[in-house]
């Protein structure tokens, strides 16, 4: 649940010119029996039924809510280490989208007239305009699983053809989206995916189907590796180089409604692989050694991921995340949004992938979301594009504490 955070401390505009250098009883017996009166037989009345009401169902029960408990930033393990200069410019786009908030305000403006090269200067900003909160998970728990993502490169052509026999689909012609939100508020932002059946809203359909039989009409791109597909809907975005060498970004644009499934984690049911082994590396590897199985283990997965195009104007500039601004490397992480604020600052205690000896100490930005980010400990890391963000975000899987930052209430 939310705390009541204290109003704010210091005076606005001091901070603001500091930063810019810096249920009836029954009757009573009688004396003598009663003699019983005669009967006169009857016919049963036929009973009559009720007329029949529309039954209305009930709302799904919202998720249980994490607990965020306030405390100092000098309980923020390597706050003091933290380069935030790394972190401010993907401060900056968040603060682009929650400006108009009536917490975020404030802080956001006063955010433009910050040195963005001064490390005091950004320190002092968040340190005075924000309080730092643990979050606790519903069961009580502080830490939770940090993984990784980036974004992927693949080749592919407009056209079937070749080696480009593997389909990237754009959102199906025949599939519907209802807004739960829209009958239950307190479910907004929730959203229901199936086809129309006659006069019915059916489930669309899952993995296995849409394999088969295909999306006919609605292929987006065509690719040449089945494996670095899958991994793609994964990762949520990539970019496709054509064979005339012009690269172009493939980005979310939703997906067919079956709840996400980890195919690492099913190897690991299956005795396939072991826990420590459930890379995005071991899996690829599993899958060089079991080639007629790999429908199979994809087919675990129900969810399927379609796509749009985008330009890409900059190479260097990360896809767009859930909160519509571009993602920062090694700054921009996915959250759980039903429990924590999307775009706002989250800080970050765990350790490099591979070596829990490592600490990986630094202040992150809520910008995205994903299917598989489900829980209030529970982030996915963007390390952004190519073979060495690849390399780490495969490998990412250790535990974590996270802490979110909220503004000071205007006074």
């Amino acid at each position: 649940m939310f705390l009541t955070r204290r109003s704010l401390p210091v005076c606005a505009t001091a901070v603001a010119l500091v930063l810019a250098g810096c249920v009836t009883p029954p009757p009573p017996p009688s004396a003598k029996p009663a003699q019983p009166a005669p009967v006169t037989p009857t016919v049963p009345a036929t009973p009559v039924q009720p007329p029949t009401q529309p039954t209305v169902p009930a709302a799904p029960t919202p998720p249980a809510k994490a607990e965020f408990v306030p405390a100092r930033f000098a309980d923020l393990p390597g706050w003091e280490r933290d380069d935030l200069r790394a972190a401010w410019p993907a401060f900056m786009l968040s603060c682009s989208k929650l400006a108009g908030g009536a917490d975020w305000k404030e802080p956001c403006a006063i955010a433009k007239t910050v040195d963005a090269n001064s490390q005091a200067a950004i320190r002092l900003f968040f340190e005075s305009f924000f309080d730092p909160h643990q979050v606790i998970a519903p069961d009580g728990g502080n830490s939770g699983l940090i993984t990784g993502y980036y974004e992927p490169l693949l080749r592919g052509a407009r056209k079937k053809g070749g080696p480009y026999q593997t389909p990237l689909y754009k959102v199906p012609d025949d599939m519907v989206i209802i807004d739960v939100g829209s009958v239950y508020p307190e479910l907004a932002g929730k959203r229901v995916r199936g086809r129309l059946k006659g006069k019915r809203v059916v489930p669309y359909p899952a993995r296995e189907e849409i394999s088969r039989a295909g999306l006919p009409g609605n292929e987006l791109l065509w690719v040449d590796d089945a494996v670095e597909a899958f991994f793609l809907e994964v990762q949520g975005s990539g970019r496709v180089q054509l064979p005339d060498g012009d690269t172009i970004r493939v980005a979310y644009a939703d997906q067919n409604g079956r709840p996400y499934q980890s195919i690492g984690k099913w190897l690991v049911q299956k005795g396939e692989l072991t826990t420590d082994q459930a890379t995005a590396q071991g899996i690829k590897a599993w899958i060089d050694g079991h080639p007629t199985r790999r429908q199979e283990l994809f087919n675990a997965n129900p969810s399927y991921v379609f796509f749009k195009e985008e330009k890409l104007p900059d190479p260097k500039v990360g896809p767009k995340g859930t909160l519509n601004v571009p993602l920062t490397p090694q700054r921009s992480v996915a959250i759980d949004r039903s429990q924590l604020p999307l775009g706002a600052p989250v800080y970050l205690n765990t350790t490099l992938p591979g070596d829990d000896e490592m600490p990986l100490q630094r202040l992150m930005l809520a910008q995205d979301t994903g299917g598989a980010i489900k829980g209030a400990i529970r982030l996915d890391l963007f390390f952004g594009f190519g073979s060495e963000a690849a390399d780490f975000a495969g490998r990412m899987k250790q535990r974590g504490n996270i802490w979110v930052l909220l503004p000071k209430l205007a006074r």
